[in-house]
């Protein structure tokens, strides 16, 4: 049996940290559940945390060892935020860091990349994980969800590239073996489901589940650029559009074995995620 660590778990309400946090909690492990507001979390005690407020670090990081991080979301410069935390961190004793990243973003990249760039450097023990899109972006409160609840429709200037969707489950399942697992990963794993399919496809699927018609509707990068940009700081809209463009261009039109490879289980489908989560 993996000996128990305790582990600050950072987005700890969100999509992948409340579920890193419960896989935690289930296997027996002590989990500080980081949040901007205090909240009950399964399982873990909660902090209050906030990446641009540094009198949270102290307490969040006393009595952890390891650390699940999750970026601060509308920042297009987030090693200028995470890396004076990270410094803090090894300083404290935390001796392994999973970053949460993405399958888009190689290590040197824009945006977390510059993270994971440094990660090395500053833990001996560490694993960044790098997902494909989440399945929950068209089931849960993501902008694709919204359109697709209100609408019907799912705007993408990603054409008809093709992307091995993966359900954060899966995500999570591979961070709390990178997060436990005697050996650490000290690398990064891009995480994808087990086909890849396009946002056409997606719709596809999406209708004949759910039986409400869902329609792919294609942009051009500046369209969704400038749709994003509605909601979000202009340079993360651009940076999410430019993503959307590299799919169109084929970036993420390949699967990998590490949800087995990892976890010892098959990833799940994304049909199957479809059938088991309620789409209003």
């Amino acid at each position: 049996m993996t000996t128990p660590v305790t582990a600050l778990v950072i987005g700890a309400t969100g999509t992948t940290g409340s579920r890193v946090a419960r896989g935690l909690a289930a296997r027996g492990h002590r989990v500080k559940a980081a949040c901007r507001r205090t909240a009950h979390v399964h399982g873990g005690s909660s902090v209050r945390f906030d990446w641009y407020d540094r009198t949270t670090y102290e307490p969040a990081l006393s009595g952890t060892d390891r650390v699940y991080l999750v970026p601060p979301l509308t920042s297009a410069a987030p090693a200028d935020i995470m890396l004076p935390f990270l410094e803090q961190a090894r300083a404290s004793g935390v001796r392994r860091a999973v970053l949460l990243s993405s399958s888009a973003i190689p290590a040197g990249g824009p945006a977390v990349g510059q993270v994971h760039q440094a990660l090395p450097a500053l833990f001996d023990e560490w694993a960044v994980l790098r997902p494909s899109w989440f399945m929950q972006n068209f089931t849960g409160d993501h902008l694709h969800a919204q359109s697709i609840r209100k609408e019907g429709v799912l705007l993408t200037a990603a054409g008809e590239g093709r992307v091995a969707f993966v359900d954060a489950d899966d995500i999570a399942a591979v961070a709390v073996h990178a997060l436990t697992d005697v050996q650490a990963p000290d690398s990064d794993l891009v995480i994808t489901g087990p086909e890849t399919l396009s946002h056409s496809e997606v719709a596809t699927v999406l209708s004949e589940v759910t039986g409400r018609a869902v329609t792919h509707r294609q942009l051009t990068y500046e369209q969704m650029r400038d749709h994003l940009a509605r909601t979000m700081p202009p340079e993360f809209a651009a940076m999410l559009a430019g993503m959307d463009r590299a799919i169109a261009e084929g970036a993420e039109d390949r699967t990998t074995d590490t949800v087995l490879r990892v976890t010892g289980r098959r990833p799940r489908s994304f049909r199957a995620h479809v059938e088991q989560t309620a789409v209003p």
